[in-house]
């Protein structure tokens, strides 16, 4: 089967759907709506409406009322809408009945949109196969009902897939590709821990957090590197290590991809062997998006993938990122309205349970290299104590 797919065309308009339930309340709707809107945005397409609406359960059909998806068609149809897209994984069901209501219209979920972004920014071998095995992993439950839009042979948000096949292709191909995938990972991953063994005993760091938190600047600005960074979503999917020196103490920092919420399953199995180098690191350093409205959640998102992949217990620095961004909006005593986080200054969030991490947390701006050198000598002595206790006969070095 080809791998050749057709790049995603620019120009495209995308309606999103989202649900209120009662363990998804209207803010957090409108939240997680947000993040849908910059993953289209990152893939080359134009949000141009949201659709939510309040449900006790999710339809097994439809996903979301037969009324509420007439109205939404009503709007396609008036608007020209190319896509849409639901912030929630569809099953194979859902996703048929909808296709059904909607024509020639492109129907995605958010994991078919995150898969499409991983396969436009992977580059090496190693990314690319993490990628196609996930969404062939993907594809599989729903290949009868792909069998009608792969042979249309369309370009698009959703169709950077492991390539457009002829409707003969079935299950027993798609499997065997997935084995051959999954073979060839394993190749490449032995060839991968063979060169972490081979970077001799220096201390290995790990920048991890949410995607899009500044992860590859605060590597390009300490290893003095090019590391690929923009003000997207998984700028970054391919693990980059250089060689840090600080003072006259060298470690190895590495890169990762930056996690999100509701990352498909199919991606944190397939891009578990890549994170290999944040379970082999001796530390971490957690980079924090300060400035974002709600990165306590993005911080809890990250931690429970750190303990899918059993890095958990690793030593963490946590990093406070974008203090320059960061708005502080002081409440009047008057003033009933809930609090957020926004009201609290940088000094009453060093009060909570940031006062409890030993001193193991920053604030910092990469991008204005505001706290930088408390930032440097913060890693140095991280490092430092590290190799110390492992290499005590070293000590002369620093």
């Amino acid at each position: 089967m080809s791998q050749k797919v057709k790049i995603i065309p620019t120009g495209e308009k995308a309606v999103l759907v989202g649900i209120i339930t009662q363990f998804q309340n209207e803010k957090k709707s409108k939240e997680y709506l947000d993040e849908l809107a910059f993953l289209v945005e990152t893939a080359g397409a134009t949000p141009v409406k949201r659709f939510t609406q309040k449900v006790s359960k999710t339809n097994p059909k439809t996903f979301i009322g037969s009324g509420k998806i007439k109205e939404i068609a009503h709007f396609v149809k008036e608007n020209e809408i190319d896509i849409i897209i639901f912030d929630d994984e569809l099953s194979p069901s859902q996703q048929r009945n909808i296709e059904e209501v909607f024509g020639d219209r492109k129907v995605l979920d958010r994991t078919n949109l995150i898969l499409d972004i991983f396969a436009r920014r992977a580059q090496t071998a190693h990314a690319c196969t993490q990628v196609e095995l996930a969404q062939y992993q993907y594809l599989l439950p729903r290949l009868t009902n792909l069998w009608t839009h792969l042979s249309k042979q369309k370009g698009g948000i959703g169709m950077k897939g492991p390539g457009e096949t002829e409707i003969e292709t079935d299950r027993r191909i798609i499997r065997e590709r997935i084995t051959l995938l999954q073979k060839k990972l394993k190749t490449i991953d032995k060839q991968m821990a063979t060169q972490r063994k081979n970077r001799g005993q220096m201390i290995r760091v790990s920048l991890v957090g949410y995607t899009n938190v500044g992860k590859s600047t605060i590597m390009n600005a300490l290893s003095k590197s090019e590391v690929f960074a923009e003000n997207k979503l998984f700028a970054t999917l391919d693990t980059t290590v250089r060689k840090v020196v600080i003072q006259n103490l060298p470690f190895l920092l590495s890169d990762t991809v930056g996690f999100i919420r509701k990352l498909p399953t199919q991606l944190v199995e397939s891009f578990k062997s890549t994170l290999d180098e944040v379970r082999e690191s001796d530390f971490l350093i957690h980079v924090v998006d300060i400035s974002h409205e709600h990165f306590e959640e993005q911080v809890a998102s990250v931690n429970k993938i750190l303990n899918e992949i059993q890095a958990s217990d690793k030593p963490t620095l946590m990093v406070f990122n974008k203090i320059d961004l960061f708005t502080y909006i002081k409440k009047d005593e008057d003033d009933l309205t809930p609090r957020t986080n926004s009201n609290n200054s940088l000094e009453d969030w060093e009060k909570t349970w940031m006062s409890k991490m030993n001193n193991n947390c920053i604030f910092i701006s990469a991008h204005e290299k505001q706290n930088w050198e408390e930032f440097k000598t913060t890693v140095y002595d991280l490092v430092k104590e590290i190799h110390t206790r492992r290499y005590p006969y070293n000590t002369f070095l620093y």
